[in-house]
């Protein structure tokens, strides 16, 4: 066998040679000339031109066992050995003659009926619900035959012929399922084995070479060679896949999944069977006449040997694994040839997932070591097993907290063990240089050539493999990791933000869940001056007190300036929007206060809180996200007096929201709302100067202040009505005061508020009906007529008031209230009015009067009449009630005409009931003779 050249893809590799006249014993005088050879698990039958068959075992492949030599007869040269393992037999072709062997040749052949000129054989594949029989196809002049075997008990074997079809010049068969695939000189045609239906597929052109069929792995699927194309097509010859292109006409065809083997022209070629891509050639150097022969199991899946005869010498091979061809290229550095491999087999089948992961895994570690630190890392992703621990020694050296997570996975030995990143780095850049003097020397080096031609520095790659390791430790974040592992990775991930200062990121990770060690970070950044990243971290311990004391620091540092606002340098921190640096150590503060329940920690850092923006510290205050509410008694005195918006809203809130009902906290807050008007409006009148926008400004301050506490003053019954009004007593605040004395019963107060400060006629009108007595009026026009105080009578008010419920008034009370000076003109008309329904009331009141009189006096007639009225009793007469005759006994009569005894009268004396049961209470008797007739 000749040298084989370098290659970079080993899909075969050599096992053993064999010497077939050698290891059978046979002298040199005597040589042996294989014609054929066939694979049946580890066994290896070869028929020679001079009639013998020849058994070797490849139980250990490396060193052939023979074990068997049985001569068929010396005129018959073995062209075919078509091994039947479900039946235990060997077919062999021999000049024309088919001949049953058994599979250990332990017995002599026989002849297979009187067939003679058998130009063909192919075995069908065995149906595994009928393991012990197989059928052949077998050409023999013009018919195409098939014969059925079937084993029986005591090694009896059943023969069955029947005839398929008839046809002509058959060169090659192949059966897959229910078909039966023809070669001629002039075509391939498909019969079927139960029908004997024929289907032309194509025909050959005249120059064509010898055709050939081979049915492929899998049992679907048939390669017709057409010269140095195979075309796969299916069971019903259908093309289907793609084509294989040889670089010779073939000899001999065979098929070790997933690849084609074919020999011809003293070498054998290796194809891909899914994209037909030449993988590997193997030279063979051949001594005499005759075809270079190549076999393989028949199965073609699960096989792994591979055998190629030539005249003399027989030379087995074995299938490379894909897990050895994938090591074998990165042992080169060949990263796209490993990955072209892994994508190869992974569509194959021939790897299994987790040895896919493993490969990655293995590639990732590889690229790192070679500095292509963002390859690294995409391969890490892919793989499924990697732990994220792997890459822990890469960052921080042993031995560390998590020293002990870390797998001690050598992988394959093709990489040094993990270590920290600058030296990997260095030794990378040590490598590079090597490689730099290696090529001007003229040697060639496996190092990329991108580094050679363009060398990064040293800062360059170390900052791109924190990046992709991060990178890595983000996407990490998203798997289910143990609780040691999230530890890890949190806090070394915060290691590299700081180490490429990603603030950013530092305080994402920071207030976000994490599973960060604060040991391990806490002076890290503390000397870093990463204050904020701390106090986040913090935070998201529950280590609420530290937080809230560095974001004090913070902000008093902001606010004097000894540190650069964070609006200045465009950091927001987890803000949208630019504030200074101040507003936002308050506002960080604030989210924390607000979840806690410690009145004292609150209210230590509500002062500083407030100072800076006072509707952060009212929204901590009033804060429903906590467990426990604080303590209304602590808040009120702890807060500030002179921020007395905080003093109200918090008030406001537990009033309104909480519903207290303490009757101080109700006084307080009208107190303060008082207060602040009354502030307000004095405010106002000094600075009279102001522009329009200032002034309608302060203008809708001072209304809805006011109609704050007017709302509250008319809802609340709680507060003291005498303490607000000690202090709005000199004040303008004249509805205020209103409603204070309508709290407090001052009627005369009120209306006088309402009537003569406020001119509110509507409103005044409106108190007296809800008094609701008709002196509430006459008090009111007194009020409009003589106002006192030097006020003019407000004529045209009382006027209205007149015109509106003058009616329902006492004339004489309204004219005695007229004043002298008034002008009869104003009020002649509704008094008038007034005074022409006092009259008609009058006049109806007497119709009514006189009506009602007659009515009684006719019901006081119509009872004289009914109780007068006689009636007629006889011996028969019974009482109503008690069923009794009544004879000479007193009686009673009910307006239902109901009789009763006396007796019985008298026990229903309070009852409402006649002596019929008849309620009288409910059930009204009305006769048409009591109607008022007169």
């Amino acid at each position: 066998m000749g040298s084989q050249p370098p290659a970079s893809r080993v899909a075969l590799e050599p096992l053993a040679t064999l010497d077939p006249p050698a290891l059978a014993g046979l002298p040199v005088s005597s040589p042996l000339t294989v014609r054929s050879a066939a694979l049946s698990g580890h066994l290896l039958y070869l028929g020679t031109g001079g009639g013998k068959l020849l058994l070797f075992s490849l139980q250990d492949p490396s060193t052939p066992e023979f074990l068997r030599l049985l001569p068929i007869g010396a005129t018959l040269p073995v062209s075919a050995i078509v091994p039947l393992p479900s039946v235990a037999r060997l077919l062999v072709l021999a000049d024309g003659l088919l001949l049953l062997a058994d599979p250990l040749l332990s017995r002599p052949v026989r002849r297979l009926g009187s067939l003679r000129n058998v130009a063909a054989v192919a075995a069908r594949r065995v149906d595994p619900a009928d393991p012990s029989s197989c059928s052949v196809a077998i050409s023999v002049g013009k018919k195409l035959l098939r014969v059925d075997f079937t084993l029986h008990d005591a090694d009896e074997l059943d023969v069955q012929t029947r005839e398929i079809a008839s046809v002509e010049g058959v060169k090659a068969l192949a059966w897959v399922d229910d078909s039966v695939f023809v070669a001629t000189a002039t075509g391939y045609s498909l019969y079927s084995s139960t029908t004997g239906q024929v289907v032309d597929i194509f025909s050959l052109p005249e120059s064509s070479g010898h055709p050939r069929v081979k049915p492929l792995s899998g049992g679907d699927e048939v390669m017709l060679l057409v010269d140095n194309v195979g075309v796969v097509v299916d069971r019903f010859g259908q093309p289907v896949g793609s084509s294989l292109v040889f670089s010779t006409t073939p000899d001999c065809i065979a098929e070790v999944f997933p690849y084609v083997i074919v020999a011809g022209d003293s070498k054998v070629d290796v194809y891909r069977r899914r994209n037909a891509a030449h993988l590997q050639t193997i030279p063979v150097a051949r001594t005499g006449q005759g075809v270079l022969i190549v076999a393989s199991d028949d199965d073609g899946i699960g096989t792994e040997l591979v055998v190629i005869a030539t005249t003399y010498k027989v030379f087995c091979y074995r299938k490379v694994s894909a897990v050895e061809q994938i090591k074998a290229s990165l042992r080169r550095k060949n990263y796209k040839e490993a990955i072209s491999l892994l994508e190869e087999f992974e569509s194959d089948g021939e790897i299994s997932k987790e040895m896919i992961s493993f490969v990655h895994a293995q590639l990732g570690f590889l690229l790192f070591f070679d500095l292509r630190f963002e390859d690294a890392v995409n391969h890490f992703l892919l793989s499924e097993t990697m732990q994220p621990s792997e890459v822990f020694p890469f960052i921080m050296r042993d031995p560390n907290r998590w020293s002990d997570l870390v797998p001690r996975k050598r992988y394959w030995g093709l990489h040094p063990p993990p270590k920290p990143l600058e030296e990997v780095i260095d030794d990378g850049l040590v490598a590079v240089q090597q490689a730099l003097f290696l090529k001007k020397a003229g040697v060639d080096t496996i190092v990329d050539e991108d580094f050679l031609s363009n060398p990064p520095s040293r800062a360059d790659l170390l900052e791109l493999a924190i990046r992709n390791i991060i990178r890595y430790l983000c996407a990490s974040r998203m798997k289910n990791l143990s609780s040691p592992e999230m530890e890890g990775v949190d806090t070394l991930l915060m290691y590299l933000y700081r180490a490429l200062h990603l603030v950013d990121d530092m305080e994402k990770l920071a207030s976000s869940q994490n599973s960060c060690i604060v040991d391990e970070l806490e002076s890290l950044l503390d000397d870093s001056g990463h204050l904020r990243t701390l106090a986040f971290l913090y935070g998201s311990k529950g280590m609420c007190s530290k937080a809230l004391s560095i974001w004090r620091i913070l902000a008093r540092n902001y606010s004097t300036g000894l540190w650069k606002d964070l609006s200045e340098n465009g950091s927001c921190g987890t803000l949208v929007g630019k504030r200074s640096g101040e507003e936002i150590a308050a506002i960080e503060a604030a989210k924390i206060l607000k979840e806690l329940s410690d009145e004292d920690l609150v209210l230590e850092h509500l002062g500083w809180v407030a100072d800076i923006d006072q509707d952060l510290a009212i929204a901590v205050l009033t804060s429903e996200t906590r467990e426990n509410q604080l303590s209304p008694e602590k808040v009120v005195a702890a807060v500030d007096a002179e921020k007395v918006v905080i003093h109200q809203r918090y008030l406001q809130w537990l009033i309104e929201d909480q519903g207290c009902d303490d009757p101080h906290y109700h006084t307080s807050y009208a107190l303060s709302l008082a207060k602040s008007a009354i502030e307000a409006i004095d405010m106002e009148s000094k600075y009279r100067g102001k522009d329009n926008s200032e002034i309608d400004s302060d203008a809708q301050f001072i209304y809805l202040l006011r109609e704050s506490l007017q709302l509250f003053l008319q809802a609340s019954d709680l507060y003291d009505s005498e303490d607000v009004l000690d202090v709005i007593a000199e004040s303008e605040l004249w509805l205020e005061k209103a409603i204070l004395y309508r709290k407090m019963g001052q009627e005369n107060i009120v209306l006088q508020i309402l009537a003569l400060k406020l001119e509110d006629s509507e409103a005044a009108e409106q108190y007296c009906a809800e008094i609701g007595r008709d002196d509430a009026y006459i008090q009111l026009l007194g009020l409009y007529l003589d106002p006192q105080n030097g006020k003019e009578p407000m004529f045209t008010a009382a006027v209205r008031l007149l015109h509106n419920h003058g009616e329902s008034l006492d004339p004489i009370q309204v004219l005695e209230r007229l004043s002298p000076d008034m002008p009869l003109q104003l009020a002649s008309d509704t008094i008038l009015r007034m005074l022409r329904a006092r009259v008609h009331h009058h006049r109806q009141g007497q119709i009514v009067h006189n009506l009602s009189r007659a009515t009684n006096l006719d019901v006081h007639l119509t009872r004289l009449e009914e109780r007068s009225r006689h009636v007629q009793l006889t011996d028969e007469s019974i009482c109503d009630s008690c069923r009794a005759r009544l004879g000479t006994k007193l009686f009673a009569m009910y307006p239902d005409d109901s009789v009763v005894c006396y007796r019985c009268y008298r026990s229903q004396q309070g009852d409402s009931s006649s002596g019929r049961g008849r309620s009288l209470r409910k059930d009204v008797i009305f006769k048409q003779s009591w109607l008022v007739s007169r």
